[in-house]
């Protein structure tokens, strides 16, 4: 399938131990928490899994695990990103070989590509796989904003179906659709933005947030998918100051930190990343219970 995602996308965390190690036992379970709460995908190795963070070895232990803990009953899709076109390769391969339905690729860089240099990276990694690639604009995290008019050339790779895009700017999705027209297959990466991107024509919604409210982030694409847009509106406001929080407070940090208040094992960070404050914990809980959720801990975590 050209596009095999639709709804929500989940990202799991990837959860360390005390000595800072990978625990892909711990990695499994989150992951089997995600799909038995309905997402419709799962995509490990985003911004959420501290891609960069990771070293080769570990970024095929968490791809496996993955795609075995999966066990094709929602579609997988793994981030490959890496700095030099190459690497990008050996990833997406090694993901294509695992089992994956698709690999996201956003074009990580010391130095400012211009838009031919991303457009050959894309069209490189591309050619050297046959399952779809996701391209991923987030500045944020990547340093470098892909524009609209680069994303639709993007677009032109036989293979390169997808767009993500995590600007907050819903008039980039507006554009995409405009002049692709309603079948293009651009998904949101931007959390305060999920009504407004499913307005606009998103297929789907990639967010960490199912690791904590899955409720609240599948009803909303239900109500959209059934044209309800009052229910969408009263879903998407009930969890709005969560999304804004656990993007503001970094998503490892605030995922990590929230599935302990729900009573669920989040594991550890790897340095330089710090858990979340006493009085960010408090705030977070509180949120949460705004959303409906019951929470079991409230101090630092």
């Amino acid at each position: 399938m050209k596009v095999p995602f639709k709804g929500i996308i989940a990202y799991p965390i990837t959860p360390f131990d005390e000595n800072e190690k990978v625990d892909i036992k711990l990695f499994k379970h989150l992951v089997e928490l995600l799909v038995k709460n309905g997402s419709h995908g799962i995509a490990p190795l985003g911004s959420t899994g501290v891609l960069p963070y990771l070293s080769d070895e570990e970024k095929e232990a968490i791809t496996e695990a993955t795609i075995e803990q999966v066990d094709n009953r929602v579609p997988v899709l793994v981030g490959v990103s890496n700095l030099t076109t190459d690497r990008t390769v050996y990833h997406a391969r090694f993901a294509e070989s695992a089992g994956a339905s698709a690999v996201m690729v956003i074009p990580m860089s010391y130095w400012k590509l211009t838009d031919d240099e991303i457009f050959r990276h894309f069209a490189t990694v591309a050619e050297k796989i046959s399952i779809p690639v996701m391209a991923y604009n987030n500045p944020a995290t990547a340093g470098i904003d892909m524009s609209p008019a680069l994303l639709k050339r993007l677009l032109e790779i036989p293979n390169v179906t997808m767009i993500k895009e995590s600007t907050g700017d819903v008039q980039r999705m507006h554009y995409l659709r405009k002049e692709l027209g309603e079948d293009v297959a651009f998904f949101n990466g931007s959390n305060p933005l999920a009504l407004a991107a499913f307005s606009a024509g998103a297929k789907g919604w990639c967010t960490a947030a199912p690791n904590l409210i899955p409720e609240l982030n599948l009803g909303l694409y239900e109500a959209i998918a059934n044209n309800d847009l009052a229910t969408a509106q009263n879903l998407f406001y009930k969890q709005l100051k969560l999304l804004k929080f656990i993007v503001e407070k970094g998503l490892p940090r605030a995922i990590k930190a929230g599935l302990t208040l729900l009573g669920e094992e989040g594991g550890s960070l790897r340095s330089p990343l710090n858990q979340l404050s006493e009085v960010e914990v408090k705030l977070l809980a509180s949120l949460l219970k705004e959303c409906g959720k019951e929470v079991y801990h409230s101090q630092p975590v």
